[in-house]
């Protein structure tokens, strides 16, 4: 059960294991629900409902099996959706399988399809799965190049996309307006070498001119808007506390990043979230939100295990 917002009442959700499963391929299997239940026709992240004293795992182990026959063999949390549609409010636990065993088949009679993480935005889904679709589509790892002398801020970029980070954000506000369109013409054609995708922070000069590309929102910034900005790419946010993460929900961002978790060098005496706090936070909105703050590789797994996207950050992928 969940509070909602608008009251003190509690409200029941169906409780419901959905799987993000990927094959060898790293592509994402797909179903089509029946047209005769409930958001009918629509395509969907297989899983179904968990039992009384039945564990998410269980239940979704149970569920593929029925449906697909494949036995997972490994999975991990994605994130959870709370959402309510007119007649029918359902939390979407949402786990992400990379290694199972069995040939997916339909089992129930429905369509199913093997499909690029990149194509999920081409068929029609329910409302609740926006979200989902997002996760699917992010990495793990979301590194931040800070300031530093243009040529500088190239080697970083190599140095980060060479660890295999595949989303990177340019937080390069000191840069005039010529160094950054100068960095961005060079940094770009480096980034699809890898295939990597570059934000740029709304903080940089003329940050706007290149929303083709993919905006990440100061807190700040993010503060200020009724509604999502015409963006082509990415559009993140930086939060800090619950408000913010709201407003990012609010306006529709696609990931937030919250911060600070741990206790950085650079900022010793900040308060920090502190794990526990930090999953409290995640758990209140509907969106995939990345770890940042005193962070390692190494915190992936809790950061995950916690409702996390991954992790981010700066000097966590140049050393």
């Amino acid at each position: 059960m969940k509070k909602t917002s608008s009251s003190l009442e509690y409200t029941e959700f169906l409780h419901v294991a959905v799987g993000v499963i990927k094959n060898s391929a790293g592509e994402i299997l797909i179903s089509q629900r029946p047209g005769n239940v409930h958001q009918g026709g629509l395509w969907e992240f297989p899983g179904g409902k968990v039992e009384t004293d039945e564990s998410v795992v269980d239940a979704l182990r149970r569920e593929l099996l029925e449906e697909l026959n494949i036995t997972v063999e490994r999975s991990e949390p994605l994130l959870k959706i709370h959402h309510h549609y007119h007649d029918l409010s359902v939390l979407l636990d949402v786990w992400t399988v990379e290694m199972f065993s069995g040939q997916a088949e339909g089992r129930e009679g429905q369509a199913i399809r093997w499909v690029k993480a990149s194509e999920l935005n081409h068929y029609d889904f329910p409302a609740a799965n926006a979200s989902i679709i997002h996760a699917a589509q992010l990495p793990s790892f979301y590194a931040i190049l800070d300031d530093a002398e243009p040529v500088l801020l190239l080697e970083n970029l190599a140095k980060i996309l060479a660890k295999d980070v595949k989303l990177v954000q340019a937080r390069v506000k000191s840069l005039s307006s010529e160094d950054v369109e100068r960095f961005v013409n060079q940094a770009l054609p480096l980034c699809e070498v890898h295939h990597a995708q570059l934000l740029l922070n709304s903080s940089v000069k003329n940050a706007a001119k290149f929303a083709h590309i993919g905006l990440h929102l100061t807190s700040y910034d993010l503060m200020r808007l009724i509604a999502r900005p015409k963006v082509d790419g990415w559009l993140a946010a930086s939060c800090h506390n619950l408000a913010q993460l709201r407003q990012a929900e609010k306006i529709g961002v696609d990931f937030a990043v919250l911060a600070p978790v741990l206790k950085t060098a650079t900022h010793p005496s900040a308060v920090t979230l502190g794990w526990e706090q930090f999953a409290n936070l995640v758990e209140e909105v509907n969106l995939p939100v990345y770890a940042l703050g005193g962070l390692s590789f190494e915190d992936k797994g809790i950061a995950k295990a916690l409702g996390a996207q991954g992790i981010a950050g700066i000097r966590t992928f140049l050393s």
